[in-house]
């Protein structure tokens, strides 16, 4: 059973209600300053609390839950560039002392019309990220609907990946002065593995003898979907792993560092990377994960499945993957041509990419 009491604080202006449900105590500012007006809220709050017959939760407190429940399941990166970063940014709109039951449909709107203004791509990923987690807090019983369900965003434009061909790389590369840095673009660029995943790489996770790379889960990585995966070595890639292994000392050794024994940090090579793409005066918009984006294109330019660019980039669900489907030139000009060509005859003709062995030696 619950109990109310009301109380003014010399901490506060305001009246606050406490009070006690399952043997929890909860405070709750009214926002008002006289006590008549304060007993007219404590009633509507009892009516409010009654009739829902929910567990009374504080946002900031399911935050800590809600971020706790998911650290074992989630990347530390997804953790403080989404969750953490979203969950602050509410905090700040809305105040630290709101009920999950008081953030109303209108409240989420203001709040997703105020991120968008500022930064589009950053405010579908903070709806999604709190619809999530609202989900998550329904599951629970600390609300009966999900308020951000209700939000329509506006369509995302649709472009395609930028990417850079291999003299651009090259010229990347010679603006670059260390020497491991121009190794490590060219992995990447090789690999398509994400940048966590090239500095987190240790020669344990390479055989050079089957010309593989495991790409796995440890202690101190996670890989973005939690699996493994394994991306072949070409031919180039082979004579720059087997020059960087004579150096090597053990196979629990970072592939690419700057201090022996230290991992790379991450934003320290992105600005590296930006920097020298800035000399070379190619587009502002190129940066680390373009290489990515380099990789799976050229691939399926020359004949790759985007079943097997999938498998090689480690995406979960083939549909992030169709972002590269226009790349396959080959096969649009293919299907163009047929027009001119088309007999009765041939409606059934077949339309392939002729494969290409992907072979790129950057001097």
């Amino acid at each position: 059973m619950e109990k109310f009491y009301l109380v003014k604080e010399k901490t506060s202006p305001y009246y606050q209600v406490y009070f006690i449900r399952d043997g929890r105590r909860t405070k709750k500012s009214t926002k008002e300053k006289t006590k008549s007006e304060a007993l007219k809220f404590l009633t509507r709050f009892k009516e409010k609390m009654n009739q829902k017959r929910i567990i009374p939760k504080i946002f900031v407190e399911f935050e800590r839950e809600y971020i706790s429940w998911i650290s074992d399941t989630h990347s530390k990166s997804y953790l403080e560039k989404s969750v953490k970063l979203a969950f602050r940014l509410f905090n700040d709109f809305v105040g630290k002392d709101i009920f999950l039951t008081d953030i109303s449909a209108n409240v989420a709107d203001r709040f997703f019309s105020f991120t968008f203004s500022r930064a589009e791509y950053a405010a579908r990923l903070y709806l999604r990220t709190l619809k999530s987690a609202f989900n998550t807090a329904i599951r629970w019983g600390l609300v009966e609907t999900n308020v951000f369900t209700k939000i329509k965003a506006p369509k995302a434009f649709k472009t395609f990946p930028l990417y850079i061909k291999q003299d651009e790389l090259q010229r990347i590369c010679n603006e670059t002065k260390e020497f491991y840095l121009k190794n490590l673009f060219l992995f990447a660029f090789l690999t398509g593995a994400r940048l966590g995943e090239v500095i987190s790489l240790r020669w344990k996770n390479i055989n050079l003898e089957e010309r593989t790379i495991m790409i796995s889960n440890s202690e101190t990585f996670q890989t973005k979907n939690k699996q493994d995966r394994i991306i072949p070595i070409n031919n180039q890639l082979t004579e720059i792993l087997n020059d960087m292994k004579l150096k090597k000392v053990s196979d629990s050794d970072f592939v690419f560092y700057k201090v022996y024994g230290v991992k790379l940090d991450s934003t320290y090579v992105s600005k590296k990377f930006k920097k020298a793409v800035v000399k070379c005066g190619l587009s502002d918009q190129i940066h680390f994960h373009t290489l990515r984006h380099s990789f799976a294109s050229l691939i399926h330019q020359r004949g790759a499945s985007l079943t097997v660019i999938k498998d090689l980039l480690g995406h979960q669900d083939l549909r992030t993957t169709l972002i590269y489907s226009h790349m396959s030139k080959e096969n649009l000009v293919n299907a163009v041509e047929l027009i001119g060509e088309a007999k009765p005859e041939s409606t059934n003709k077949k339309i392939t990419a002729k494969g290409v062995e992907w072979n790129i030696n950057l001097n």
